[in-house]
């Protein structure tokens, strides 16, 4: 595989994201927004993957993701008692 620069350029912002999503900062303002930060770097990391070509892990990681979102998304919806 040819090593691009733009394919580098993009590789270093995925890791810089990967590092602000694992800053206790930046994941609790994503969480007074209601978003986990740990579903968007399983979201990143499944990117990563796919643009290294591990196609199935990507897979894998945005399955798992969607299956948490919908999770939440219906516990979040249920009726209150």
């Amino acid at each position: 595989m040819v090593d691009y620069v733009g394919i580098r350029a993009i590789d270093g912002l995925l890791v810089h994201l990967e590092n602000l999503l694992k800053d206790s900062r930046v994941a609790l303002e994503l969480g007074q927004r209601g978003v986990n930060a740990s579903i968007v770097l399983l979201v990143a990391q499944g990117l990563t993957s796919y643009l290294r070509g591990d196609k199935a892990q990507a897979a894998e990681d945005w399955e798992t993701a969607a299956e948490e979102v919908r999770s939440r998304l219906a516990w979040s919806e249920r009726p209150r008692e």
